[in-house]
């Protein structure tokens, strides 16, 4: 049966996600991948900037950088009261061609506070200066660090992708000792077929489009063929045992959103814990409007209480 997409979204979102959506675009408007790379990065820190707000009470900030084969930029986050059930290693989104440590500040400031539990926000590598593997490589040696000097176990977390790096990453690592305790993607990019289901119905979503992912998927490919990684698509991968308990959250108009259906799937069918829960009306980048939108604030809550879940050995 053929899917037919989405022209109006009047009926699935809200006065407050409307606002957020034309807050949004005010910055970074819809055919923004048609500007220069740079320009591209200008408008979206832009954006971001418009969205900041100041660190919950009591949560410090300090930034290193991780030397290697290639520099990898972290910024730590500690609560006032800080616990050492576990570390969140945090990766942003951007679609491997914009953000960076500070696009996502002040989200990685409130899970800080919220869960109570330090944080580390990785700024890997960009395309189309790096193209792939480089954000994996550079994501990979965050987690190899963080394990080694961290004494508490770690949770991978990120969204869009910032959540394929960290699946990409618990896929690389599986069998390895210690293991993450647990991962948590939001509205995360995995691979799944852009020719049909959401890809199709939400072709034209609000903030992201299926077109606006064939350009990040292109340019962070770089030419090589990609489509079988799963450093970069892991529902390419044919193994999904031994992968960590994994909360996927996706967004209802969003292209992406069966990506998060069809790897809860692959992890179930593996028989690893998994869920997967699909937001009702919210839109592509949803967290900046979790202080504005009560949606986004009901879906952040859940992002909270898995980390936590994780953390608690749950």
């Amino acid at each position: 049966m053929a899917v037919n997409p989405i022209s109006d979204y009047s009926e699935l979102i809200d006065d407050e996600i409307r606002a957020f959506i034309e807050q949004t675009n005010a910055h970074y408007p819809p055919d923004a991948v048609r500007l220069s790379i740079a320009a591209q990065r200008a408008v979206y820190d832009q954006m971001c900037a418009a969205f900041r707000r100041d660190y919950p009470t009591g949560v410090s900030a300090q930034d290193s950088v991780l030397t290697g084969p290639h520099a990898v930029p972290m910024r730590t986050y500690t609560p006032a009261t800080p616990s050492a059930k576990a570390h969140i290693l945090y990766y942003h989104g951007g679609g491997f061609v914009v953000g960076g440590l500070d696009s996502h500040d002040e989200v990685c400031a409130d899970l800080c506070a919220r869960t109570g539990l330090s944080l580390s926000a990785v700024d890997y590598r960009l395309a189309p200066e790096h193209t792939h593997p480089a954000a994996f490589e550079d994501a990979l040696a965050a987690y190899q660090h963080w394990q080694q000097a961290s004494d508490a176990p770690l949770i991978l977390a990120g969204d869009s992708a910032g959540a394929t790096l960290a699946a990409a990453v618990a896929h690389a690592v599986r069998g390895q000792t210690p293991y993450p305790l647990g991962q948590v993607l939001i509205y995360p990019a995995l691979g799944g077929d852009n020719t049909r289901g959401s890809y199709v119905t939400h072709a034209a979503a609000p903030l992201l489009s299926t077109q606006d992912v064939a350009f990040y998927q292109a340019t962070v490919a770089g030419g090589a063929a990609t489509a079988q990684d799963p450093r970069i698509n892991p529902l390419a991968d044919s193994d999904f045992s031994g992968l960590p308990p994994t909360t996927i959250i996706t967004a209802q108009c969003d292209p992406l959103s069966d990506d998060g259906r069809d790897y809860r799937d692959g992890l179930l069918a593996a028989g690893v814990a998994a869920e997967w829960v699909n937001e009702a009306g919210l839109v592509h980048g949803y967290l900046r409007a979790r202080h504005s939108s009560a949606r986004a604030a009901a879906s952040f809550e859940r992002i909270v209480a898995a980390l936590k879940r994780y953390a608690n050995g749950a």
